[in-house]
């Protein structure tokens, strides 16, 4: 009756976890270069789409159906800071584009619960989209030197020493 559903959630969850791998890869190439507010942007972009696929798991066993844990896509190897927002940026708005469609279709299948479920991941799709989409703009207006400002209160810090405020 829901198997309809059982293979979005199931796409979904594909999606989340090349996002989770995605993010995950930025989150460690940032860190690598000095820029913790973007390397935290990232990681915590990360932990709330594995939140994702627990609900979506979630669902999915409810309905008897089996949880499949693959990832849509392998991780792009993108080194670019910039390239990096805006690929994010993208990811969110076709997962916007997609949980519409996702809920519509459960809606049309009798499933008001996964549908629900959709419409609950689209707002936070858009939450992590207008994060990406200003991180875009700072980039776009300040360049080298908004990337610049993190690498320096990075070392800022870390002089410091542990401990010093």
């Amino acid at each position: 009756m829901y198997q309809k559903s059982i293979e979005l959630l199931n796409l979904s969850i594909a999606e989340e976890l090349t996002a989770v791998s995605q993010y995950m890869y930025f989150h460690f190439r940032c860190d690598d270069q000095g820029y913790d507010l973007l390397s935290g942007l990232f990681r915590k972009a990360a932990i709330q789409e594995m939140m994702h696929i627990e609900r979506l798991a979630d669902r999915i066993l409810f309905l008897k159906g089996e949880v499949e844990m693959k990832a849509a896509e392998e991780v792009k190897k993108i080194h670019d800071v910039k390239e990096m927002v805006v690929v994010a940026r993208g990811m969110e708005e076709q997962g916007v584009k997609d949980y519409n469609q996702r809920a519509l279709e459960c809606a049309s299948n009798a499933d008001s619960i996964s549908k629900q479920l959709f419409e609950s991941l689209v707002a936070d799709e858009e939450g992590h989209y207008a994060l990406f989409d200003t991180e875009a703009d700072n980039l776009d207006k300040f360049g080298d030197n908004y990337l610049a400002l993190q690498s320096i209160e990075r070392s800022k810090n870390s002089a410091m020493g542990p401990g010093a405020q």
